[in-house]
């Protein structure tokens, strides 16, 4: 029984890494597609729990600053 409760205390401290790790990239990449007004792209990240893989790719990759944009 002891080794079934490590287990599971070694568990939730995964999943609290996890979170820890994707709970602040969800946000800056939700807040960033929300000022951009790019609806689909929040739609999937809200939707899709990739371990904040697809909005790594969004806040590097597709969300440009509207004023760089402009120029």
């Amino acid at each position: 029984m002891n080794e079934l409760q490590q287990l599971g205390n070694g568990f939730i401290i995964f999943m609290a890494i996890l979170i820890i790790w994707t709970i602040p990239w969800k946000g800056v990449a939700l807040w960033k597609s929300a000022r951009n007004n790019h609806k689909w792209w929040f739609i999937a990240m809200l939707l899709v729990n990739s371990l904040a893989i697809l909005e790594i790719i969004y806040i590097f990759g597709f969300s440009k600053n509207k004023e760089v944009a402009k120029k």
